[in-house]
């Protein structure tokens, strides 16, 4: 005989969906809306890539917070199993896309800027070692959404274990 589902397993099942779609809706809103607006809408290309930058910094911690809590919350809720778990390799996957973003990359990136001063590093001899690592954190964000799309088409809040 089934047990019924409690209050308790039914908020967590709940909330456990509502957190995939604000970090996967965060991300998708900030990199694929907010930031390509900020270069079309700013004449000034330092001051949107200034404002860019610190909404994915944002974003960053955002995706910690997020991932930390979807990894507890599987934990919690399968036990060992969770490791096992299509979801667990997906939100692991995407915390680590997110740590070498924001921990690797955007250090890179922001030492090239400082490096380049006086002038926008764009403008500077260093453009192209730029350009190349601003490729790689793009298609790194990228394949992030595209981990997120797929755990939000995996995870099934109906299901007492959480996903």
């Amino acid at each position: 005989m089934q047990h019924p589902e409690t209050r308790a397993q039914r908020l967590a099942a709940a909330l456990y969906s509502l957190v995939i779609a604000f970090w996967v809706g965060s991300q998708m809103a900030i990199g694929y809306i907010v930031a390509p607006v900020l270069f079309s809408q700013l004449a000034d290309r330092t001051l949107a890539g200034a404002l860019a930058g610190a909404m994915f910094a944002v974003m960053a911690r955002v995706g910690l917070g997020c991932g930390a809590c979807l990894l507890l919350a599987l934990a919690l809720a399968r036990g060992r199993a969770a490791f096992r778990s299509l979801e667990f390799g997906c939100i692991a996957l995407m915390l680590a896309l997110t740590l070498l973003g924001h921990f690797g990359i955007g250090p890179l990136l922001a030492g090239l800027k400082a490096e380049a001063l006086p002038l926008p590093v764009m403008e500077s001899p260093l453009r192209a070692r730029f350009s190349l690592w601003h490729g790689v954190s793009s298609v790194l964000y990228l394949l992030q959404t595209l981990i997120g799309l797929a755990l939000v088409l995996v995870a099934r809040p109906g299901d007492r274990r959480l996903g």
